[in-house]
């Protein structure tokens, strides 16, 4: 039997209404869920619907083994008697996010869990709380031993009900400044997350080339507005090649993505945050997952932020947090 690890994120944002919301909705499992946060902000939920707990407390995550299907919740011990006011970012939501993810590790190296799916977090309260990490990405790569360096974003339209192309995206940078892009795109990073693309690829049966954006505009004109190009990018696709990774490009921003949503490319890779994701999110919003590529562990998260202004109106769409944890439960597979 799997056991899926599932964070609440933020308890004052989504995070806890959107779990509610998927499991009262749900049905039976032939799975184990481990939720990891405060409890009250789960009865909080119940409470404004009217429903009763579909959850289990247990005092220590090592109690989950001797479970069976069915959805259970550890509250770490640093949370106790801590409030979390609903709709509102503030320090102790950060605190909350931040243990949460402690946790969350710890019951992944021990084999608790094989999987990991995240609710959204704030990242300035997150660091408020003394957690000194830009978001979850790179709290999972260092505290996991891998590195900030070694892995790389990906988003990803999912809808495990529509077959249809859907745009996937790994991104060579992720957050920095626009002007410090180009300095941060290197043939190295492009060979890595072609390398890590391609395995994500395999692991979903996906066939075809990886679509590889320029990063100038119409990928430099030969050089004419721009040579990184043909200085960087070019050879780290002639060596993606001669390892036997299927890539495509450099091929201009303004263009890829409308032969990528036609299922032309499997994947992109872009060369900086926006250049990927708008496209994306303009085709996916409500249905995109985030997945961490070079991580030990399957990682997934809803493609949104916390959405404080949405908590308590039920007007929050969960289709997202539906879809990584479908997309979650693919790359964990079958348990043994």
């Amino acid at each position: 039997m799997r056991t899926l690890c599932i964070t609440l994120g933020d308890p004052c944002g989504l995070g806890p209404e959107l779990v509610t919301r998927h499991f009262l909705d749900s049905g039976e499992s032939t799975d184990r869920f481990l939720l990891i946060g405060p409890v009250p902000a789960l009865d909080r939920e119940l409470a404004r619907l009217g429903a009763a707990r579909f959850f289990t407390p247990i005092d220590s995550p090592d109690q989950i083994s001797d479970k069976g299907p069915g959805v259970y919740i550890h509250q770490p011990s640093e949370l106790d008697g801590v409030r979390f006011p609903p709709g509102a970012p503030c320090r102790e939501g950060g605190l909350s996010a931040g243990v949460s993810m402690d946790a969350a590790i710890d019951v992944l190296q021990s084999g608790l869990a094989q999987g990991l799916l995240t609710c959204p977090l704030n990242k300035a309260m997150l660091n408020a709380a003394g957690f000194d990490f830009p978001g979850h990405t790179e709290f999972l790569a260092e505290k996991l031993g891998v590195g900030r360096d070694n892995v790389c974003m990906h988003l990803c339209g999912h809808d495990p009900d529509d077959p249809s192309p859907k745009l996937r995206v790994s991104l060579v940078t992720t957050h920095p400044r626009l002007r410090d892009v180009p300095a941060l795109v290197t043939g190295e990073r492009i060979l890595h997350c072609l390398r890590l693309t391609a395995d994500f690829l395999e692991r979903l049966g996906l066939d075809g080339p990886i679509g590889v954006c320029g990063l100038n505009p119409h990928a430099g004109e030969s050089g004419r507005i721009g040579d990184e190009e043909i200085t960087t990018v070019v050879p780290a696709l002639e060596q993606a090649r001669a390892e036997g990774i299927d890539v495509a490009g450099p091929i201009p921003g303004d263009t890829i993505f409308h032969f990528a949503a036609k299922g032309q490319y499997p994947a992109v890779l872009a060369m900086y945050h926006d250049q990927g994701l708008a496209p994306l999110k303009l085709l996916h919003f409500s249905r995109a997952v985030n997945v961490t590529l070079g991580l030990p562990y399957p990682r997934t998260s809803p493609d949104h932020g916390t959405g404080y202004d949405l908590v308590g109106t039920g007007e929050a769409s969960i289709d997202s947090f539906r879809a990584a944890l479908d997309m979650l439960r693919k790359l964990v597979g079958e348990a043994e």
